[in-house]
């Protein structure tokens, strides 16, 4: 188990290591989570609330694995990161072994249904739900049933280029903002309490035969969420 603080730097270094799909599926909106991005959610988890080191952490719609072994490298006592995808979990398998942490993940290739028993730290990065309408909420649902603290990246209404010259000009490239409130009442629905919400500045490359830009730049927030007490099964 990790036990010293790692470097935010030495963070990215491993993630970037982690080979994105390939082949990624549009009706999956299986966008990669940017290196920064993704060392931004773990550090917060990690550090600012003492969600990583030595937890249970699950990795919902985990793709090639940047999320999953981010955690692992960081010092979770075990990772679960699951996907419907069978051939972005090969990649994460691959990818556990390239960076050494095999032996610290499992991954599933199911849908995310089929997940039960508890975890101490849901991190997940779902569809935004711009193919399919409500996607992001399925994931919230499932998170919110098996984890106890929930790490969840949703796509920002915030648009105004002055927020987003405000956001990359912060420290960290990070703002507190005020959830959606549709989002606020579907965690609330589902026995969340909200603990934080983070806005982050995203940026994708040109992936798929509709993106007209060679890359896209988009707020996401970071929903931190406390889910009501379970017990282990």
């Amino acid at each position: 188990m990790q036990k010293r603080l790692i470097r935010k730097l030495d963070l990215e270094r491993l993630i970037s290591q982690i080979a994105p799909n390939s082949a990624p599926k549009p009706n999956l909106e299986q966008y990669t989570i940017p290196v920064d991005v993704a060392a931004t959610m773990l550090y917060i988890a990690a550090y600012s609330n003492d969600d990583i080191v030595g937890k249970t952490v699950l990795d919902l719609g985990c793709g090639t694995g940047r999320l999953a072994l981010g955690a692992a490298f960081l010092g979770a006592k075990s990772v679960v990161g699951v996907d419907v995808d069978k051939a972005a979990v090969e990649v994460a398998s691959k990818n556990s072994v390239r960076v050494g942490l095999k032996e610290v993940v499992q991954w599933v290739a199911a849908d995310i249904d089929v997940v039960r028993g508890c975890f101490d730290t849901v991190l997940q990065n779902p569809p935004y739900g711009v193919q399919k309408r409500g996607a992001d909420r399925r994931f919230l649902e499932k998170a919110l049933e098996v984890g106890k603290v929930v790490y969840s990246f949703h796509k920002s209404m915030r648009k105004e280029k002055a927020f987003v010259k405000s956001l990359k000009a912060s420290p960290n490239g990070v703002v507190s903002v005020a959830p959606a409130a549709f989002l606020k009442e579907f965690i609330e629905r589902y026995g969340g309490r909200l603990k934080a919400v983070y806005a982050l500045v995203m940026t994708v490359p040109h992936m798929f035969g509709f993106h007209t830009k060679a890359k896209h730049e988009f707020v996401v927030d970071l929903y931190v969420i406390e889910a009501q007490e379970k017990q282990i099964e």
